[in-house]
């Protein structure tokens, strides 16, 4: 979906989004009809333009329930969702005055589907996110620039950039008021919670405006936390499809798909199971980050079963374990346990996330804390624990002793209560070998 370079990160997030853990990505678009890939396959040379145009013919979305929606992703545990309001193809799913591209004017639906959504979400007090293509390759002003180290004598893919000695600022800026027209719809219709800006790779953040844009939003909608892909002025970092293994410093999100498609390929049967989606998630809420797990609504605006059942699976999950969900900050470094850890708003209870079948016992590495009690979360069971080893400032090993009846078949959360805010132990001073002094 996404070939992006997240800029720099430099505004404050709202509180919410932080303490959120888990959004829903929708991608749903006219290529939900005959299940290709949401405007990269016309882009690509996979399906013909005209013919992946067609699709607006028999886009209906007349089985979409908004409320449905909503419900599912209560559920599942989500605190916020994000829809394609426009992907790349340019096909707007709102009632736009900027152009006629739109499910209201072109398809069979006539009905604004982000409208609806909106207020589905409202309802249940989730937070509203709204994607946003910065690109649109079938607006006739797009390419009519390239970027400055692109090599004009190169033709380019002709959605993208113009012939050589076809490059035409005028009508470039044209394409701007356009694009600042479909944000400030969906700024001053929605007040969306979030902005998801993505496209942003094919221009400079110059040729963009990235820095009148983001001071416009500041001011027309305060409120909006904004993604890196406003470059450079963004509230958060956006990593796709892997847990990054030195997380980024501050708020980031990971976007994923349930299967291997953003959107619905019904060829796509590869889905994640309950048991590596309760993996990736507990990795980036350990990381400090959200987890944005992506759905691909088939064309009539229903979820497949096969992902609705993964939703509610993480669900059940996040509700037996919500204590070391929400409300939780970024665990441990690597190297304290094998597996991510999350860590109590006032940082005296420690959640160890327990993937696999320990043959005895987990080990709990360089805590100076004393460990009070271990419980294993859901269960509420007290199970043994000792330490061993040690000598003064350096902590020894904290055993934690497990047996199969402890362990819950997605993944095990153990809560160690702590004498006092954690306090860990990294790095060996009393001795350093001479080639290591300071000079």
């Amino acid at each position: 979906m996404h070939r992006p370079t997240d800029g720099a990160v430099t505004m404050t997030s709202q509180r919410w989004f932080t303490e959120a853990k888990l959004g829903i990505f929708i991608h749903w678009g006219i290529y939900s009809v005959d299940g290709v890939a949401e405007s990269w396959s016309f882009f690509d040379g996979r399906v013909p333009y005209d013919r992946y145009m067609t699709q607006l013919d028999r886009f209906t979305a007349d089985r979409f329930d908004p409320d449905a929606w909503a419900d599912l992703f209560v559920r599942a545990g989500a605190r916020y969702a994000v829809l394609t309001a426009k992907h790349h193809d340019g096909v707007a799913l709102w009632d736009t005055g900027a152009n006629d591209l739109s499910v209201v004017k072109r398809t069979p639906a006539g009905r604004d589907l982000v409208a609806e959504y909106v207020a589905a979400l409202r309802r249940r007090d989730v937070k509203v996110g709204l994607y946003y293509s910065h690109l649109d390759w079938s607006h006739p002003d797009y390419a009519t620039v390239r970027k400055p180290d692109q090599d004009p004598a190169e033709r380019g893919n002709p959605y993208s950039v113009p012939a050589p000695g076809e490059e035409d600022p005028a009508r470039w800026g044209n394409f701007l008021d356009f694009h600042r027209t479909q944000v400030r719809e969906l700024l001053e219709r929605f007040r969306p919670d979030l902005l998801w800006f993505d496209g942003e790779w094919e221009r400079t953040p110059e040729q963009w405006g990235m820095e009148a844009l983001a001071a416009e939003i500041r001011t027309r909608s305060p409120h909006t936390v904004v993604n890196g892909r406003l470059t450079g002025h963004g509230d958060y970092a956006t990593p796709e499809q892997g847990v990054p293994i030195e997380p980024p410093i501050g708020p980031w999100e990971l976007c994923l798909t349930i299967n291997d498609s953003w959107g619905h390929q019904p060829q796509d049967t590869h889905h994640k199971s309950p048991r590596q989606l309760v993996r990736i998630f507990t990795e980036t809420i350990g990381g400090g980050g959200n987890l944005l797990l992506d759905v691909g609504p088939q064309a009539d605006g229903t979820i497949l079963p096969e992902q609705a059942a993964r939703l509610e699976a993480l669900g059940e999950w996040i509700g037996r374990h919500s204590p070391a969900v929400y409300g939780t900050d970024r665990g441990m470094p690597h190297g304290h346990f094998y597996g991510p850890s999350t860590l109590s708003a006032d940082r005296r209870t420690l959640y160890l996330f327990v993937f696999d079948r320990p043959s005895e016992f987990v080990v709990l590495r360089g805590v100076r804390n004393a460990v009070t009690s271990v419980r294993v979360l859901g269960a509420d069971t007290e199970v043994r624990h000792e330490r061993v080893g040690g000598l003064d400032e350096v902590p020894g090993w904290e055993y934690i002793h497990l047996t199969d009846d402890h362990l819950d078949p997605l993944c095990t959360v153990l809560a160690l209560e702590l004498d006092g805010e954690l306090d860990l132990y990294r790095t060996h001073t009393r001795d350093q070998a001479a080639s290591d002094a300071t000079p």
